[in-house]
């Protein structure tokens, strides 16, 4: 299993969003799309990325004063430039799987956007797809390199 490449279980047509984005049209983009993780791009090029988490963190608490028309005026004036992480771990499609299940295991992220050398999007690789993986590894539909 150590020579199964990313490229070959990534998901390449990736939702993204800008940093311009306003954040409930991403969080729209992330539910519709059943996604918990989306990359941020600039020309292409990834520059962070916002998670399902980084929404519901942006949203106020109940315990806020806030009356429902000023919070609804804030969070629409959110961009996701403003809650999105910007040091982004990546991995390029000719790594292994091995290399990318290891790297998400040691940071505790749940997934890597796959770029070129150009640090342009070109996936995503997720834990759900180390999963799928592991699946086919176990029902044999993927012989271990060796």
């Amino acid at each position: 299993m150590k020579h199964l490449l990313v490229k070959d279980w990534m998901t390449k047509d990736v939702l993204t969003a800008s940093p311009s984005t306003r954040m409930l049209d991403a969080h729209k983009t992330m539910r519709e799309g059943k996604i918990r993780r989306m990359p941020v791009c600039k020309k292409g090029k990834v520059i962070g990325i916002v998670t399902k988490s980084d929404v519901r963190q942006a949203e106020p608490s109940d315990a806020t004063t806030l009356n429902v028309w000023e919070i609804n005026y804030l969070l629409a004036k959110l961009e996701v430039k403003d809650i999105m992480t910007e040091s982004v771990t990546t991995v390029r499609e000719n790594d292994t799987i091995k290399d990318a299940a290891t790297l998400m295991y040691k940071e505790r992220i749940g997934a890597l956007p796959v770029v070129a050398d150009d640090n342009k999007l070109v996936g995503i690789i997720t834990e759900s797809d180390i999963f799928r993986v592991l699946i086919a590894w176990f029902n044999e539909e993927v012989e271990e390199a060796g």
